[in-house]
């Protein structure tokens, strides 16, 4: 079975960032998804299940009314081992091409003064949101981005080398 491409990442050298996971042709159309590691894997402690899914809902909802953007957001979920999140953006733009838009987005939590959709008729776990610790996440990744606008590490994933056999299999070490 084929490694699929976001676990052939060395997440041990991964670092906070804005990375191309794969790009794919959609009718006549690329669409890019986008790696947006909010804490450093296996190193950093991941965020907290309450509040990625408060910044989830703030953050898509603000994503889906940007007047620039809101036609090219595909979508905006979090990773299931809570690093991050997962941006699906029509087009294929560099990851620095994002990178004020994600600036924005992160900065405006700090303003949300309640969680948008969060009531039991708009969400499947609505009782399941910390507002105050997104926040903190927010403004911590936000600064980040803004300290490292110029950091090409953050734009460019790492790659695992995988050593393959004489008859073309993939060897894992265990």
């Amino acid at each position: 079975m084929d490694l699929i491409p976001s676990f052939s990442v060395d997440h041990t050298l991964i670092i906070p960032g804005i990375f191309v996971s794969r790009v794919d042709v959609v009718g006549n159309e690329k669409v890019t998804t986008y790696d947006i590691r909010v804490t450093k894997p296996n190193r950093e402690p991941p965020v907290d299940v309450a509040a990625m899914h408060t910044l989830e809902h703030i953050i898509a909802t603000y994503l889906r009314n940007d007047p620039d953007w809101k036609d090219e957001v595909i979508y905006w979920g979090p990773m299931g081992c809570l690093t991050g999140f997962y941006l699906i953006l029509k087009g294929n733009r560099a990851p620095k091409e994002i990178h004020d838009l994600l600036l924005r987005a992160f900065r405006s939590v700090a303003d949300a003064d309640s969680v948008p959709g969060s009531n039991e008729e708009n969400c499947g776990n609505y009782l399941m949101h910390n507002l105050w610790l997104a926040k903190w996440h927010a403004e911590k990744f936000a600064d980040y981005l803004e300290e490292n606008k110029n950091n090409q590490a953050i734009f460019e994933y790492p790659k695992t080398e995988r050593l393959v056999t004489d008859d073309g299999r993939q060897f894992f070490d265990s």
